[in-house]
């Protein structure tokens, strides 16, 4: 039976690759920063943080990094495993586009992430242990996304839905099961060995469209609110460092008429990759269960 270690079993990814992993007669070890139990016979959980320490391991015949990938680069530099695992392993499309947002802290959020992916290809390298690594771009789909999921809650809370018309930067959402389902794909190919893959959603939608479609999604009536985009920016101003608008800043503002689309072909020859379209349902706005 192969074994796999899932760093990041509780999170958005790792809700869908747990599951599809056992159901492929996977044993699964599945880490979490907090305890967890299971009483499914294939799924042990084990408490840890790469960023510290994990447990001791058995022979391991994949894992998978669901979490910060520079602790997980850290953490295998520093690690003996047993065997040579297969590693697929998640960056962030962010360490190219924040690469030269006016916003200090998102140029440093970039940097770290292109240091984080050289550090795991020097780690595996050192190790002499095969890698992929995906990039993906918004990920939504299991009610634990920073950005997208509290906007649809709060509107849902308040019944009023902030609209954006003018941005028109096209994006492409990726839910968090097409990638569980892709890092089995990756995992088995060997054209993936030792490649980054770029990641988008099935769509290519404006920002606006896709604010419009999560207002569509939510049960109940909410009340569009238009918003323009200098309001916004001045709004920002005013409120300063007052946590108001948090998740707003001015790199984010300015990529509201960006592009920030994913050159996922490599992704569709090599792997297989199919994303669906952007289509939530109230039902993407909630965890689903832990097994």
């Amino acid at each position: 039976m192969p074994r796999a270690l899932v760093i990041g079993g509780s999170g958005q990814i790792g809700r869908f690759l747990v599951p599809q992993l056992l159901a492929s007669g996977h044993d699964v070890l599945a880490v979490s920063r907090i305890p967890r139990s299971s009483r499914h016979a294939g799924l042990h959980w084990l408490q840890g943080d790469v960023f510290a320490a994990l447990p001791a391991l058995p022979e391991l015949h994949m894992i998978f990094s669901l979490g910060p990938l520079d602790g997980f680069a850290a953490w295998l530099a520093r690690t003996r495993l047993a065997g040579k695992p297969r590693i697929v392993a998640f960056g962030s499309m962010s360490a190219s586009s924040k690469r030269d947002s006016p916003d200090p802290g998102e140029r440093a959020l970039a940097l770290s992430l292109r240091q984080a992916e050289q550090a795991l290809a020097d780690a595996a390298a050192c190790a002499d242990l095969p890698w992929t690594l995906l990039r993906p771009t918004l990920i939504y789909g299991a009610g634990l996304d920073r950005s997208l999921t509290p906007l649809a809650r709060r509107a849902a809370r308040w019944h009023v839905f902030p609209l954006l018309p003018a941005a028109r930067g096209l994006r492409q959402p990726v839910h968090a099961e097409d990638l569980a389902t892709l890092c089995r794909a990756a995992i088995s190919r060997d054209a993936a060995v030792g490649r980054s893959f770029d990641l988008g959603g099935g769509e290519r939608l404006a920002f606006a469209t896709m604010l419009e479609r999560i207002r569509q999604s939510l049960p109940g009536w909410t009340l569009p609110a238009p918003v323009p985009l200098p309001a916004l920016r001045l709004a920002l101003r005013l409120a300063g460092g007052s946590g108001i608008w948090r998740g707003l800043g001015p790199g984010m503002v300015a990529r509201l008429g960006m592009d920030l689309l994913a050159d996922d072909g490599p992704a569709r020859q090599h792997l297989d990759w199919s994303p669906r379209p952007f289509h939530p349902r109230a039902s993407t706005w909630v965890p689903p269960p832990l097994i």
